[in-house]
């Protein structure tokens, strides 16, 4: 059986909730269809199948058939949905000009007499009321059949499928108060005494409105995806190129794996690569949010979009094309935003039943208000009616939560935060408790030797030969640190045999035909070696918080070394921001409990796990899972994958070059803590703003329908006008939209 294919499409003419609805119905209804998500914020749909039952060709088609055109999304594709956005919003803006001009007529005539007295009286007897209310039709004509047109030919066709939209509510509302105007205009004599008059004005203005209304929220939209259009203009399209021992101006795309590329001053970087010659400071912020240029010489690695200073520095291209740091930024970026909360599936259910809903109340409001309703009946049945569709607003509750979520991940994204698993962005908001690996994440990573206390009779080159000896093929920070050590006293390394690694405890080898061991003082109990005489001294230097190793030949401990780790400049910081925010910080390590113990009391932590091998840091992480709402682990994302699958939500730090880290929900570019603070700090102000959204969407449509419907009318003689309900209803989509805007502002720490 064939692997699922998963692709993502970019979905045209999706202008509600209720669009979502239908695409997401559409695409489910074919064969082998294992998941869908439509997102109405980056109008894209992402699509999981059985490709031996189905095709991507068949999804578009299905897309297509229910009334919305569609692609296959690509890294490009972005540019293009951000220049859709942009030409509908000129487009919406030249509509509602023109609206606003044909309508003006209609209003001053049609309005008048409710601002100027006389108005009129003055009217009838220049023109009457009968050339009046034609001159209206010819202008009220205009307006609904020429910018809102729109309206009608998607309306109407979307609610003969029975599948009726925000385009049907208008095109039914503004068309009953036409039709309505028409018949009052032209047929007055099949009208009930008394019911005469028109509805030209609130019709050409309930158009003005909404054209207006979208134009600002195609605006609004535009602005939620500047998080990817920034991301997309790191890329480069052309580098200098090595072709035949000179360099050559070449696209972007020409370039491969093993390219040899020049890199002059204030150039971006074109690929992933490493410096082969020359050095330079290269300025990483818009990849990593380090702020300060970072020193690249020979060996170095080079990240594609970051900018190099004033050096001139040769490079060899090792990640090209789609499989780039920025490229991968880029799609995990687009992942994010294009992500399904849990809180969104409840909303979907509610919107795909809402405009059908809308339709029966508004039925029923005519209804009620032909039975018991003051006369003359059918205006004000007519009026409310066209109320209740005007206003009702399934636009507003389709970009609650997937505009939050854009504009939020793409803010973190400028933060250096980067969510790849939706769920991660709702569970983040709701952590109370936070546990972090020592090595390398508390820790600059970078230990060094800093005591080797050897056995009497022994000399200290000797011994610190044997164990950067042992420890030559182990790629432990504490491994490399001997070896580095060893390295600074041109100490050349010893053949081994035999080596064996104890993964959390140790390693042993033959070096020279006599068996070294390296490693805990457990390791060395359970090797059958007496540590007794090192005891104290051990626990000296784990008082001062540094890692204790010992070395043991023949059977017998040779040496006993310390190897401090230095804390990060940011973590005292980050874990006091996390303790303020009433979150609870755990400290997991292999260290010594004495030397973990120090070095929590100094940072603060309120709880520390020591000893821990890597199995059992999964098994710490279940119990303090089954006590917390919500648990973290925040790790180097590689040697921690266990740990980070076993949290609620798996936190790595990426160092620049490496994002893509498939056991958590949430990388961060740098290995700087903040980053943390960051990560939380967003989700939370991305899902207060989702609530924020989905309780105006929702709130608004609960209170104002009612109103529209009449409620008010028996107590207070109250009758909401059809303009304030256009007004309303456009105003409330604006509303969510600026809203979700506010988090481009969130400050990072």
């Amino acid at each position: 059986m064939r692997a699922p294919d998963t692709f993502v499409m970019s979905v045209s003419n999706m202008s509600c909730a209720s669009c979502v609805g239908r695409v997401d119905k559409a695409l489910r209804q074919l064969p082998g269809v294992l998941a869908v998500d439509v997102n109405l914020a980056t109008e894209t749909a992402k699509v999981s199948f059985a490709p031996d039952q189905a095709s991507r060709a068949d999804f578009l088609a299905a897309s297509a058939a229910a009334g919305y055109a569609a692609q296959v999304h690509s890294e490009d594709s972005h540019g293009q949905v951000q220049a859709r956005k942009q030409q509908l919003a000129e487009a919406y803006g030249r509509r509602s000009r023109l609206a606003a001009c044909l309508a003006a007529p209609v209003i001053i005539l049609g309005m008048g007499a409710h601002v100027l007295p006389g108005f009129d009286t003055l009217i009838a007897a220049v023109i009457g009321h009968k050339a009046n209310w034609s001159i209206q039709c010819i202008f009220a004509t205009a307006v609904l059949f020429g910018p809102g047109r729109e309206f009608y030919r998607r309306g109407f066709p979307a609610l003969w499928r029975g599948v009726p939209d925000m385009n049907s509510l208008v095109a039914l509302g503004t068309g009953a108060a036409y039709a309505f105007s028409l018949i009052a205009t032209f047929l007055p004599q099949v009208l009930p005494e008394g019911v005469s008059g028109v509805y030209y004005e609130p019709a050409s203005l309930i158009v003005v409105l909404i054209l207006f209304g979208r134009d600002l929220e195609n605006r609004a939209k535009g602005r939620t995806g500047r998080a990817i259009q920034s991301l997309l203009g790191l890329r480069v399209k052309t580098a200098q190129l090595r072709r035949a021992g000179e360099f050559v101006e070449a696209p972007i795309e020409d370039i491969v794996v093993g390219d040899i590329l020049s890199l002059r001053p204030g150039e971006r970087v074109a690929v992933d690569g490493v410096v082969h010659e020359g050095s330079s400071y290269i300025d990483e912020s818009m990849i990593t949010g380090e702020p300060r240029p970072v020193e690249k010489s020979s060996g170095a690695a080079l990240t594609a979009g970051t900018v190099n200073g004033m050096g001139h520095v040769i490079y060899e291209a090792r990640r090209v094309g789609q499989d780039t740091t920025l490229s991968q930024i880029i799609q995990l970026v687009e992942q994010a935003q294009g992500a399904k909360l849990p809180i969104k599936a409840l909303v979907d259910r509610l919107t795909l039943w809402f405009v059908p809903t809308v339709l029966t109340l508004a039925f029923a409001t005519v209804t009620v208000w032909m039975i018991w309703g003051p006369e003359p009946v059918l205006p004000y049945a007519l009026v409310a009616g066209v109320c209740v569709l005007i206003i009702a607003c399934p636009c507003a509750m389709g970009l609650a939560t997937p505009t939050s979520i854009m504009v939020g991940t793409g803010r973190a994204a400028e933060m250096g935060v980067l969510f790849r698993k939706g769920d991660a962005l709702q569970l983040l908001a709701g952590v109370d408790t936070v546990a972090f690996d020592k090595t390398g994440t508390l820790t600059l990573g970078q230990p060094v030797l800093t005591d080797l206390d050897v056995s009497d009779g022994l000399e200290r080159n000797a011994i610190l030969q044997v164990m950067a000896s042992v420890e030559q093929g182990s790629d432990h920070p504490i491994a490399r640190a001997i070896v580095a050590a060893a390295a600074e006293e041109g100490l050349d390394l010893l053949p081994i045999e035999g080596g064996q690694t104890f993964a959390g405890l140790g390693l042993s080898a033959q070096v020279a035909s006599a068996e070294v061991f390296l490693g805990t003082e457990g390791f060395m109990q359970a090797s059958g070696i007496d540590v007794t005489d090192y005891h104290a001294p051990a626990e000296a230097l784990a008082r001062q918080g540094k890692s204790v190793i010992f070395a043991a030949r023949a059977g017998q401990v040779i040496a006993l070394a310390g190897v401090s780790d230095a804390v990060k400049p940011s973590t005292p910081g980050a874990i006091a921001r996390l303790k303020a925010a009433g979150i609870t910080v755990v400290m997991l390590t292999g260290d010594r409990c004495e030397a973990a113990q120090q070095i929590a009391e100094n940072l603060g932590m309120d709880q520390v796990h020591a000893e821990l091998l890597p199995a059992d840091k999964s098994r710490v992480l279940a119990e303090l899972k089954a006590k917390a709402s919500h648990l973290a682990f925040v790790g180097d994302g590689i040697n921690d994958a266990p740990a980070l699958t076993a949290a609620d939500i798996g936190i790595a730090l990426g160092t620049g070059t490496d994002v893509a880290v498939e056991s958590a929900g949430v990388v961060l570019m740098s290995g700087d803590l903040l980053g943390v603070v960051n990560a939380i700090e967003m989700s939370r102000l991305t899902l207060r703003n989702i609530k924020q959204n989905l309780f105006w969407a929702f709130g608004y449509n609960v209170a104002l329908i009612p109103v529209a419907a009449g409620a008010l009318y028996p107590a207070f003689g109250i009758l909401l006008s059809p303009i304030l309900a256009a007004a309303a209803m456009a105003l409330s989509s604006i509303f969510v939209l600026a809203n979700a805007l506010r988090l481009r502002y969130a400050q990072a720490s």
